[in-house]
């Protein structure tokens, strides 16, 4: 039996792995689990927020206790897709001491490209990297590129798996195109371009230019990324 806890900022590749994991015959996935409980706690003005609350959990503490239980539908390995942001003071942690906690990254001058075609206001606090860090340093585990993935996919899941101890999967490589079950409601506002795909995009180009009025949220992050980058899972 194992439970993964997948930490990963918005933007970064989050939902295909999502999706790459959901393909597995042996395993339960589940989409942001703290999602709505952020929102309730925090106030904070998301698209969707009406939709969010009323459809998902918001108690922290019922989430957190399902995060703890039995893995799902009588699997032996549970996939979540957790956003380090949504993990304010308060929040229950404990939960994830029973998992393999994983770190998604991706440079953060994509992270904010991508972002700012979904909201038209970005924060550093938006994009998760400064918690992405800290929840790093207290849940350390494996740290995966985006980039890598997309350049190699089939490597990449190889060594993942094979670093946290479970088999690989060739289903892993592609899925279905559209939504799926076990998308959050939040969905339809973020995740049009990866209900488009079958499996995961081609390597990614030069880095975008970004606009001056987040240069500075980049320079905040860019530190960050690098020293996760530093640590990550490269093929031998």
């Amino acid at each position: 039996m194992t439970k993964i806890a997948m930490w990963s900022g918005p933007r970064n590749l989050s939902t295909a792995m999502m999706y790459a994991f959901a393909a597995r015959s042996d395993c339960a996935v589940w989409d942001e689990p703290f999602y709505a409980a952020y929102l309730d706690r925090t106030g904070a003005d998301h698209p969707m927020r009406d939709a969010i609350l009323a459809a998902h959990e918001r108690d922290a503490g019922v989430v957190a206790a399902r995060c703890a239980g039995p893995i799902p539908d009588g699997k032996t390995v549970f996939y979540m897709k957790h956003m380090p942001h949504h993990m304010v003071e308060g929040m229950p942690l404990d939960w994830a001491e029973g998992c393999v906690n994983v770190h998604l990254i991706r440079h953060p001058a994509r992270v904010l490209a991508s972002y700012a075609e979904k909201r038209d206001a970005v924060t550093l606090e938006d994009i998760g990297f400064i918690q992405q860090e800290r929840i790093f340093a207290a849940l350390p585990g494996p740290v995966i590129d985006s980039a890598d993935i997309r350049r190699a996919p089939e490597t990449m899941l190889r060594l993942l798996c094979d670093t946290i101890d479970i088999p690989f999967d060739y289903n892993m490589l592609s899925w279905p195109s559209g939504p799926k079950p076990i998308d959050g409601i939040w969905a339809a506002h973020w995740y049009n371009a990866v209900h488009r795909s079958t499996g995961f995009a081609a390597a990614e180009g030069a880095l975008p230019g970004v606009a001056a009025d987040h240069r500075d949220i980049l320079e905040a992050a860019l530190p960050i990324y690098e020293r996760m980058r530093a640590v990550a899972l490269t093929p031998s």
